[in-house]
């Protein structure tokens, strides 16, 4: 929740403080397979994911977040999000290159704060 407070004609944002944490990841897409294939976070955490295709170009989705991330064969890609939904969420990688992409899983698991 973000409060808009004004003193003396100035206009401050604050956002609620809360628990929520930083977990950084690296992945690694690599023989059809994603390394780490499971990633545990906490809800609301934002989580910063350096993704790395070593052999050919793969992708990082999970439709959840909307998050479809490409990298080339020996390309790093960097983004974040905010893990703001509780359950399991399928990571898979999205291209066509060869069939073994559609096989490559793994899987966010976002736990809800207490």
């Amino acid at each position: 929740m973000k409060r808009i407070l004004t003193t003396a004609g100035l206009l401050f944002c604050l956002a609620s403080a809360g628990a929520q944490g930083k977990h950084e990841v690296a992945v690694r897409a690599s023989n059809y397979a994603f390394v780490p294939a499971r990633i545990q976070v906490v809800q609301d955490d934002v989580v910063k994911v350096t993704f790395t295709a070593d052999d050919i170009a793969h992708s990082f989705t999970i439709d959840e977040y909307r998050i479809a991330k490409r990298a080339d064969a020996g390309q790093t890609v960097t983004f974040e999000f905010r893990a703001d939904r509780p359950g399991t969420h399928r990571i898979y990688c999205n291209l066509a290159n060869d069939d073994r992409c559609r096989r490559m899983h793994g899987e966010l698991v976002v736990r809800a704060r207490d």
